[in-house]
């Protein structure tokens, strides 16, 4: 199988090389060659991602898309999804979604490392258009990402972004500790008496 040389180097960042990391490196070198722009460097490309698969890794590697920088935004809708919009075009993004049948589906007689093959062999090599319907999009482009303070949660004493702060009688607590499942354990004490 003639798998291209950047495919081979997001698999290193990856882990392993698998059809869910071709499915991402697609939909990410299609969207990014019908825009015509370049990996990012910082938020000029925005990809918002329909899943937490591994195809999601291949979008982080080939886009410059990822969660530090707030410029990869997860909607957890289970499909192989994913909309990329760029700040040098507002108002636009392509929207690229995998066609069923476009990878073989499991079957009980076929080998899975066969299928597996397979399913690559077909992701590397179909055109784009056989494997995902690929949409110019209306879209509204999410605030840049900004940098909040944190505020100590009165129960576990963690550093929290303050607008993930709730207020619960009377203290300000992170939310795992505002729902009393916080893993950390009790850090303040009482000022002793």
């Amino acid at each position: 199988m003639d798998i291209p040389e950047e495919l081979r180097r997001a698999s290193e960042f990856h882990g392993h090389l698998c059809p869910g990391l071709a499915i991402g490196y697609r939909a990410s070198r299609g969207a990014m060659e019908r825009m015509g722009i370049a990996r990012a460097y910082d938020e000029e490309l925005i990809c918002v991602v329909e899943n937490d698969s591994c195809s999601v890794d291949a979008v982080q590697f080939f886009t410059g898309c990822t969660f530090g920088k707030g410029n990869l935004l997860f909607e957890d809708h289970g499909k192989q999804v994913f909309t990329f919009a760029s700040r040098q075009r507002p108002g636009r993004a392509v929207r690229i979604s995998l066609k069923a049948g476009a990878i073989p589906p499991p079957g009980e007689d076929v080998d899975p490392a066969e299928r597996r093959e397979k399913a690559l062999n077909q992701l590397v090599s179909a055109p784009l258009e056989d494997l995902f319907y690929v949409d110019d999009i209306d879209f509204e482009l999410p605030q840049r990402a900004r940098i909040h303070a944190s505020i100590l949660c009165d129960n576990c004493g963690e550093p929290t972004m303050e607008t993930r702060i709730v207020e619960k009688d009377g203290r300000r607590l992170c939310i795992p500790c505002s729902q009393g499942r916080s893993s950390a354990s009790m850090r303040l004490k009482a000022p002793s008496t």
